[in-house]
């Protein structure tokens, strides 16, 4: 075996974070009686981006990402609402929903006591441990890691280190990194001295700049990767 210990991320990874976001952003627009139109997700997910990004950056503080894209929300659609109410209901009804990428959860059954699991994840505190609350998987792993409560985001490699200290400080040679940002995830374990494991699943083409030392398509892959140390994919 390879690695020890595996980092996960999880929106995207674990959590089919598109599903729980459409959702959230359903039932807000409705307890606020707001228009929800065709173009509602996408200029959402466009202006979540960009401050996410900012956040990576750190140019935008974690805390101001609430009001900071409802209130450009609301300017590109043209709507009026209270963006601090709007941005907290959105939080709430985001927290409700735990939905999983596919295979996630026969994976991690599969993983467990083969390898230690600690999730490393950008987000706000109380979504993210509602939502893990909620979800089959918890049970599977040794902590989680929330950049809410470390005060520190990927791709910044301090939220690596707090996840590696948890695990008990493990030889970085036999840690991996999985996830499916390019530059919060791969660049960050990278940075942290930990092989990277990008999970691909839309085959989107590579970054040159950025050289995760895997690729999978589909999370069961995990299971040859701890045991054999590589994978073959589609861009092998």
């Amino acid at each position: 075996m390879r690695y020890d210990w595996l980092l996960l991320d999880a929106d995207g990874t674990l959590f089919d974070y598109d599903s729980a976001e459409r959702k959230a952003l359903q039932a807000t627009f409705a307890e606020f009686e707001q228009p929800f139109g065709p173009n509602t997700v996408a200029a959402y997910r466009r202006i979540n981006k960009q401050v996410w990004d900012a956040v990576e950056a750190g140019t935008v503080a974690e805390g101001d990402i609430s009001v900071r894209r409802f209130s450009m929300l609301a300017e590109a659609l043209g709507l009026s609402y209270d963006w601090a109410a709007f941005g907290a209901a959105y939080l709430r009804h985001l927290g409700e929903h735990a939905d999983l990428m596919p295979a996630a959860e026969e994976t991690l059954a599969e993983l467990y006591g083969r390898v230690g699991m600690v999730v490393v994840t950008n987000g706000l505190a109380d979504v993210q441990r509602s939502r893990f609350a909620l979800a089959p998987i918890t049970r599977y792993l040794h902590d989680l890691v929330v950049s809410g409560e470390e005060g520190v985001a990927k791709p910044d490699r301090r939220i690596f280190d707090t996840a590696l200290a948890r695990a008990g400080n493990p030889p970085r040679e036999r840690v991996l990194m999985v996830g499916d940002s390019l530059s919060a995830d791969m660049v960050g374990g990278r940075d942290a001295g930990v092989d990277t494991c990008w999970f691909n699943p839309a085959g989107l083409p590579r970054d040159h700049e950025v050289q995760p030392t895997h690729e999978i398509r589909d999370l069961r892959q995990l299971l040859t990767l701890v045991s054999e140390g590589r994978v073959r994919c589609a861009a092998d």
